[in-house]
């Protein structure tokens, strides 16, 4: 299943950041560059349906024949000049319909952009269309009623993860050089981890989302970027982060001009792994994760296997209350009207209908729990510098499955609970890094969260980065359909 790389079209071959030095360097135009994804995007798209609302061809060669232009002149508008770029369909992008995978807003065109969108256009990405999600971004496997499924780009018969498969998928295929996600349990790392590429996760309040109809009680997802190395990555995440007005609790990020090489040999990580057996693991996901950790320890990194001093179930508990309560007030209206919400699907009614049956009391208590978790992730951070698990409990999945009903012999309780060991790092508002791990037996991909301590996302980007000078898994090991493509 497996091929190593081999040579692709130049264009779309380079990194983000390489691309961008091409088209300012005159190496390529705009029009060219363009052209090269169009025809990349149409050969293989149709394949794995990762990108959708595409725009016409004509109408982004014109856009691409202005940036021409203004290079021509000497100007500029930044790092993105002239690169394609895919908003992921939950992120408001005007002109453009952002229907969130949901057929109750399926004709939606957006009449303004996002805030990370408006950053995006303004450093000069010209955006081509949408990357696929789940209905309102609800679990960790893109399929929806408007677009359909996203197929994995190492198997397209396999899920892509989720909910920012379809970004995952396009990054794998080189249908884009760098993409945007948003997270709120896993959302950036679980699709990485299925499809070979990086996800990062910031520090919440890092990157303003929104705006949104609710400014100060949503505190557990974030946008951020996703890259095939780490430079990208940074360079996105650049664009993306800083405060904004219009979202008062966001905050914003620092260090992020620090180099990205370091000596980590002084450095202590503990490996989480399925937290003392709570969380099943389908066969092969830990040995291959402990594997992977070999190229942490040549990077002189001192690793132990430790486990956090938490009820992990406390948290699961006070994760399903907050899941529940925030997605019934954001849904409410909908579910409130009969016509509409015989459109949403089941998995989004049991939110709402959860979030109905909570109390003011129930709210406070699981914040409670919240807040405890954080003091001790901080007890963790007084001895180590970073923690390390699996991104998924699961590998890649059979397409028409809507999710994994069991698990090594367990029971799941509802559509997201394989993926419970993504929500401590949410939970806390940590950065993590989905960072590659190879290839099991079966010959799908997995990865590993690597974990920062609050507000320092720059170190992880400087170990993520450091361990991908090791095997450089997404540049060594491209998708089938690239191999063949390639030949």
């Amino acid at each position: 299943m497996l091929a190593r790389s081999t040579v692709l079209h130049p264009i779309v071959a380079l990194g983000a950041l390489e691309l961008s030095q091409a088209i300012h360097q005159r190496d390529y135009s705009c029009v060219e560059v363009m052209r090269a994804y169009l025809d990349h995007i149409d050969q293989l798209n149709p394949s794995v349906n990762a990108l959708v609302s595409l725009q016409p061809a004509e109408m982004l060669l014109e856009q691409a024949a202005s940036c021409d232009k203004e290079l021509a002149q000497g100007q500029s508008r930044g790092w993105l000049h002239g690169i394609p770029q895919a908003i992921k369909d939950l992120s408001a992008t005007q002109g453009i319909a952002t229907t969130m995978g949901s057929p109750l807003y399926r004709h939606q065109i957006a009449d303004h952009d996002g805030i990370m969108v408006e950053r995006m256009r303004r450093a000069g990405a010209i955006i081509i269309g949408k990357s696929n999600t789940p209905e309102f971004g609800a679990g960790s496997h893109t399929y929806n009623g408007v677009f359909g499924a996203t197929g994995n780009a190492y198997a397209s018969d396999r899920s892509a993860g989720g909910s920012s498969g379809g970004a995952a998928v396009a990054l794998a295929l080189r249908l884009l050089p760098v993409a945007d996600g948003s997270d709120m349990m896993g959302s950036l790392r679980n699709p990485a981890a299925f499809n070979n590429v990086f996800g990062f996760r910031p520090s919440w309040g890092g990157i303003p989302l929104g705006p949104t109809p609710e400014l100060f009680l949503q505190q557990l997802a974030t946008e951020g970027p996703m890259g095939r190395n780490i430079p990208d990555i940074l360079a996105l995440l650049k664009t993306q982060a800083g405060p904004d007005l219009r979202v008062p609790l966001a905050s914003g990020l620092c260090g992020l001009d620090q180099v990205l090489e370091q000596d980590f040999s002084a450095c202590r990580i503990a490996w989480l792994g399925d937290w003392n057996g709570y969380l099943p693991m389908e066969d092969g996901i830990l040995e291959q994760c402990e594997l992977a950790l070999q190229d942490i320890r040549a990077l002189g990194c001192q690793l132990e296997a430790a486990s956090i001093g938490f009820d992990p179930s406390l948290l699961w508990e006070s994760w399903e209350v907050h899941r529940h309560w925030l997605m019934a007030g954001s849904l409410n209206a909908d579910y409130q009207d009969a016509s509409r919400r015989s459109q949403l699907k089941p998995e989004l009614l049991w939110e709402i209908e959860g979030g109905l049956q909570l109390s003011a009391l129930d709210v406070y208590r699981a914040s409670r729990i919240r807040s405890d978790w954080y003091r001790a992730v901080l007890r963790m951070f007084e001895e180590y510098d970073f923690l390390i698990l699996p991104s998924a409990q699961v590998y890649p999945f059979a397409l028409e499955q809507h999710w994994p009903h069991m698990v090594a012999g367990r029971v799941m309780s509802s559509y997201h609970r394989w993926m419970e060991v993504v929500i401590g790092p949410t939970m806390a508002g940590l950065p993590v890094m989905n960072i590659p791990a190879g290839f099991g037996r079966n010959g799908l991909p997995m990865g590993m969260q690597l974990v920062g301590r609050p507000r320092v996302d720059m170190a992880v980007l400087q170990l993520a980065h450091a361990y991908d000078q090791q095997r450089q898994w997404v540049k060594n090991i491209l998708p089938p359909i690239l191999q063949a493509r390639a030949a």
